[in-house]
């Protein structure tokens, strides 16, 4: 990276934080997760006239990241990824992945749902997707199908209010992301990719997720690190104990890990790399385990005030638990990296 695409994406970076940290405030972020929509659409509005959405993936991954360190409740995470599979599309459009189904699977063997030719060039859907983000709000959905009983699997994009379409919101542990249990009943579908835009909307939504998860849990060791430093147990802080401090050290490792991880799938996926399948997979693995380490020990060395329900270390832990499996848990990108390595 140039000096002066490092000195942008700096800018970018200060620019995401300041505009988050205003719109979403721990407060806001609660009251959000208690409403039908689960967003302000104005905040949503601006981050779309703002023009984030149609950046390049690897200045994406910045605003991800920023997003994630404040658990954003809006619909930016769906959206980001599919529109760099598809490149241009409805600046305006919020646009929902609809993948796994009830199995939660997120590879192609795991999609049952049926895409039949219909009359006119178009296709007729038929099957549901569940733990679908943001479907309940979403405008558009990006569909993936199989072609026939010897077919591979493809992607459609589905109108949010199509005929045949409905959508049933899941009760989820993570109340900040809302996930829709969808039912397709000789819905319109149109085609948009093959099995090659399949991988790649994989490769890109484990990537993006990363990002997201490298910016909770830094967020993470940045509460814990500063709660340690002010709570006095024994008339001295707890961080100056040496068993307080070993800890700190491995949730540091653990995130710096994280966003190396990071950094090399965003690198690989933003310059078409042929290690982009191998580095989004790592990505998604050691984000996960990272993220998921980390928050539970945000929750012990807060001590009894991480367990409770005003402290925000639960609404991370929950994040962290609920994006382990959202996009693929690690055990499935694990067997994805192993293939890709031919092992």
């Amino acid at each position: 990276m140039s000096d002066a695409s490092s000195s942008a994406r700096d800018a970018l970076r200060a620019e995401a934080r300041a505009f988050f940290a205003e719109t979403s405030p721990p407060a806001e972020v609660r009251r959000l997760m208690e409403t039908d929509r689960g967003y302000d659409p104005a905040v949503w509005a601006e981050i779309v006239a703002r023009d984030w959405l149609s950046l390049p993936v690897a200045d994406l991954a910045v605003v991800v990241e920023e997003a994630g360190a404040v658990l954003l409740c809006a619909p930016l995470l769906g959206t980001a990824v599919a529109r760099c599979v598809l490149g241009g599309w409805d600046p305006d459009s919020i646009v929902a992945l609809a993948v796994a189904e009830d199995s939660g699977r997120w590879d192609p063997e795991g999609v049952t749902l049926a895409a039949t030719p219909s009359a006119g060039g178009g296709w007729r859907l038929d099957g549901h997707k569940s733990f679908v983000v943001d479907g309940w709000v979403a405008d558009t959905l990006l569909v993936a199908g199989r072609t026939g009983t010897d077919g591979g699997v493809a992607l459609f994009v589905v109108d949010g209010d199509a005929p045949g379409l409905t959508a049933t919101r899941l009760a989820t542990v993570d109340m900040t992301r809302q996930q829709t249990r969808v039912e397709l009943s000789a819905t319109p579908g149109r085609l948009v990719g093959d099995e090659t835009a399949f991988d790649l909307l994989l490769d890109l939504a484990a990537t993006l997720l990363a990002a997201e998860q490298v910016g909770g849990v830094q967020r993470c060791l940045d509460m814990t690190v500063a709660h340690v430093r002010r709570r006095v147990q024994f008339g001295r802080p707890i961080g100056s104990f040496q068993a307080v401090q070993h800890r700190c050290a491995d949730m540091l490792l653990e995130v710096e890990s994280a966003r190396s991880a990071s950094a090399w799938a965003t690198h690989a996926a933003a310059s078409g790399s042929a290690e982009r399948p191998r580095a989004a997979a790592t990505a998604q693995v050691v984000a996960s385990d990272a993220y998921a380490f980390v928050a539970t020990e945000t929750i012990h060395l807060h001590g009894g005030l991480g367990f409770t329900w005003d402290h925000d270390a639960h609404l991370y832990f929950k994040r962290a638990k609920s994006s382990r499996l959202l996009f693929g848990d690690p055990r499935f990108h694990r067997q994805r990296l192993f293939h890709r390595l031919g092992l």
